[in-house]
């Protein structure tokens, strides 16, 4: 194999809750959430955050929970930069 092909693989992610072993993904723990949803409130998906299928629908089922218990929120308002309708100079 040449280099760039080991460039264009990217390392293969793996379950964080299975390689901690965890039995249960508590809803009130903010904190973790956090790290698998995006800034805009969305739940990341497998792809990304590397989780099995079991880890991610209980993480998904957690998120739902702690928005239900406004722990979370559901979405998170954008802020940009206009003024008046008006890019801001």
């Amino acid at each position: 194999m040449r280099v760039s092909d080991y460039a264009r693989r990217p390392r293969r992610k793996y379950c964080a809750f299975c390689k901690d072993k965890t039995g249960y993904i508590d809803y009130k723990d903010v904190q973790m959430l956090r790290k698998f949803m995006t800034d805009r409130g969305k739940i990341k998906p497998r792809r990304v955050t590397g989780n099995c299928a079991q880890h991610q629908h209980q993480l998904s089922m957690a998120v739902k929970r702690a928005r239900e218990m406004a722990l979370v929120p559901y979405a998170v308002p954008v802020i940009s930069g206009k003024i008046d309708g008006r890019r801001g100079r």
